[in-house]
């Protein structure tokens, strides 16, 4: 915006400034640009409020123990319509680019009881302009901290392996490919038989389908028995009301009786484990 306002003109002649009209003043140009610079100076302002407000928002989840899932993808994959279908909310969808301009995070059960939270995010894009990167980054913060990263990609684009490779690129950048991914192709309703995927795990769907949602849960399930650690605990019969709190933050896979006490099967995060110990001191 600076560089456009050079050679303007009339408009951005130097006014008379001073006493009587004495000395040549502040010029138009000079007093837009200090202007603009008073702006860029509180929004930036404002951008370190909102990420310390986020920050505190997500000590308190780590605190909670429960599993964060994060939607990325390039934009306009499908990352809102997914969101929508997964907490049966209405948050703004549109075949647009940047339809999402902020992150928003949602607590769902991923089973029965199972709790996580699930985040969506600005969409990548290939060249983001320079000024816009610390604003982007802020929003992606949602994502550093997740659990598990749900990659969004639309099948249906031509260029949709070189969106992939966008993306992948980014998450580099950002220190995020240790994270464990889970591959969505969206919008298989507008691709041919012969799509083919390039990245395993992954689940193929259109977000729009009456199914989609239990396609989701049911590969992101897969995929956290292959990330959590497995645990067997005996559990007073007396106290096995208490599983219900167990059951939102592990997988319960199976529970028998033995004389006076429930014998209980399942995996936990490995972040988690102190929960789980937790738990256990809590009712032994």
């Amino acid at each position: 915006m600076l560089p456009r306002l050079v050679g303007q003109g009339i408009m951005l002649s130097r006014q008379a400034g001073g006493i009587g009209s004495r000395g040549p003043g502040e010029s138009q140009l000079e007093l837009d640009r200090r202007s603009i610079r008073h702006q860029i100076h509180d929004i930036e302002r404002q951008l370190k409020v909102v990420e310390k407000n986020r920050s505190t928002v997500r000590e308190r989840r780590l605190q909670s123990g429960i599993f964060k899932i994060g939607l990325i993808g390039y934009t306009n994959a499908g990352k809102s319509t997914i969101m929508n279908a997964m907490t049966d909310k209405c948050q703004y969808e549109a075949d647009e680019l940047f339809a999402t301009l902020d992150a928003t995070t949602k607590q769902i059960a991923l089973s029965d009881t199972f709790q996580v939270t699930l985040t969506d995010t600005v969409g990548f894009i290939q060249d983001l302009p320079t000024e816009l990167i610390s604003a982007f980054k802020s929003t992606l913060e949602e994502s550093m901290n997740v659990d598990l990263l749900l990659h969004v990609i639309d099948s249906s684009d031509p260029n949709h392996a070189e969106q992939e490779q966008v993306v992948l690129d980014i998450l580099k950048d950002l220190d995020m490919l240790d994270i464990p991914r889970l591959a969505v192709y969206n919008k298989m309703d507008k691709t041919d038989d012969e799509f083919t995927p390039s990245q395993f795990p992954h689940v193929m769907i259109s977000a729009k389908d009456k199914n989609a949602k239990a396609h989701i849960q049911m590969m992101v399930l897969a995929k956290l028995k292959t990330m959590f650690v497995p645990f067997e605990v005996k559990i007073p019969l007396a106290q096995s009301y208490r599983l219900h709190d167990l059951a939102k933050i592990a997988l319960i896979d199976k529970r028998e009786y033995v004389d006076d006490v429930e014998i209980v099967s399942g995996s936990i995060a490995k972040s988690n484990k102190w929960k789980l110990e937790e738990f256990l001191g809590e009712i032994l």
